[in-house]
């Protein structure tokens, strides 16, 4: 079946409300659910949704009842947003291998960038410091001299600090949202993401509409670290987003990088304990990039 009609039936799916683990769940009952007719399919969605634990199904199914694709697809075209599914020839490969990858990926910016080779993720503390920034910068002074796309999740802090070092070094940057292309949070970082979505691209796996919300935050890190063949930490405490996202990625067979630290300072501690747990301390840009190099 082409890829624009599966894309079709995900996106129904995913504005009537069914989230990503919900839609697993029912094409792992209805394993030829893609081939089934359109009345088959609301028979089977009937029967899958009276018989899920959300007590919002009955509303999902009503929503899918009543949606129109093309209406929506326009919709999405008027705010200048693109969908990937996990069927599309575009769609990252090495996200499409972690576990349970978004099925589609609303993205906004140039879709370009999800043909790179070489994806390094930053994430730090949302307090992070001066250090940061000032190492960032004179890391990707020399990363920039090698293809890589930087990719981080547009939160305040070091977040912020990574993308802002990648577009200073004119390098292209993904960022990841927690919540819908019509949202954004936190304020400080509405000014890079409108640069990121003119030279680079924004990418979410939830419908523009979404808000932000707390759970979202880690789901959307597994998509951070799942892009990358690495992941760095630049500044962060012991417990904290970042280092869900560092967990994340040693599940995912990532290579982890952290900045190295100071013992009397706290945001650095996790840097330290995950440099003892066998994360990769970085002195210059070649600490990575020689790690880069054996992958291809």
């Amino acid at each position: 079946m082409p890829h624009k009609t599966i894309d079709s039936e995900l996106l129904k799916l995913r504005f009537a409300g069914y989230s990503t683990r919900q839609i697993y769940a029912l094409l792992s009952s209805n394993t030829d659910y893609f081939d089934l007719t359109p009345k088959e399919k609301m028979t089977n969605l009937r029967h899958f949704s009276n018989h899920t634990t959300s007590r919002y199904a009955a509303t999902y199914y009503h929503n899918y009842c009543t949606l129109n694709v093309e209406q929506i697809r326009r919709k999405l075209a008027d705010s200048n947003i693109e969908i990937i599914s996990i069927f599309h020839p575009l769609y990252p490969k090495l996200l499409k291998n972690i576990y349970d990858p978004p099925l589609i990926l609303f993205c906004k910016g140039n879709l370009d960038l999800l043909r790179g080779q070489n994806y390094l993720s930053i994430v730090g503390s949302r307090e992070a410091t001066s250090y940061t920034e000032k190492a960032l910068r004179v890391l990707m002074a020399d990363l920039s001299l090698y293809p890589f796309v930087i990719v981080s999740g547009l939160a305040k802090g070091g977040d912020c600090f990574a993308h802002q070092a990648a577009l200073h070094h004119h390098m292209p940057t993904i960022g990841v949202l927690a919540f819908g292309h019509y949202h954004h949070y936190p304020k400080e970082t509405k000014a890079v993401r409108s640069i990121i979505e003119r030279k680079g691209l924004t990418i979410s796996e939830y419908i523009p509409s979404d808000p932000p919300k707390k759970y979202k935050f880690p789901e959307r890190n597994r998509i951070i670290s799942g892009l990358a063949q690495g992941v760095m930490i630049t500044e962060s405490r012991e417990r904290s987003g970042a280092q869900i996202t560092v967990d994340l990625a040693l599940e995912q067979n990532r290579n982890v990088y952290v900045l190295p630290g100071s013992l009397f300072q706290s945001l650095t501690r996790g840097n330290l304990k995950r440099a003892q747990e066998g994360a990769k301390i970085v002195l210059c840009a070649q600490d990575i990039i020689e790690d880069y190099q054996q992958i291809e």
